[in-house]
């Protein structure tokens, strides 16, 4: 009898370490949402650089909607910080952060998808894919 309750307790400690370590193991998941070109595009960016630098592992997705999508185009920059998006957007997406465009965003502002920079894939919709991504996939959220 004791040696039973003595591997039941063993078992359920090996469990309960397995499954701790399955969580410490996983990478943390977060959806960054930039609707706003002007006033988040470089502070996301660079909290983007910043969050990678301390967290490496981290699995990020940025959406772009509404006036957040033009920082994903050919040739954007922020002028105030003489900054041009896309060298800094093409880094980030070779430390694994995905940049997606509402396309119906880029359907009502009548904007060709070739305009876009290489790096930018395409979701129907931005509100919709944030939602997916915080309750069905458990990615954390972040507004800038």
């Amino acid at each position: 009898m004791q040696t039973t309750l003595f591997r039941i307790k063993s078992l359920v400690i090996g469990l309960v370490l397995a499954a701790s370590t399955a969580v410490a193991l996983a990478a943390d998941k977060v959806v960054y949402h930039v609707d706003d070109t002007a006033t988040q595009a470089t502070r996301t960016l660079r909290s983007l650089r910043n969050h990678l630098d301390v967290a490496p592992k981290t699995k990020i997705t940025v959406v772009a909607l509404g006036d957040g999508v033009e920082f994903l185009m050919e040739g954007a920059r922020d002028d105030k910080n003489n900054l041009e998006y896309a060298s800094l957007v093409s880094d980030l997406k070779t430390r694994g952060v995905d940049f997606e465009v509402c396309e119906l965003t880029i359907e009502k502002k009548n904007i060709d998808k070739s305009k876009f920079v290489l790096e930018a894939t395409f979701t129907k919709s931005g509100v919709v894919r944030i939602t997916e991504l915080q309750n069905q996939k458990r990615f954390a959220y972040i507004k800038p």
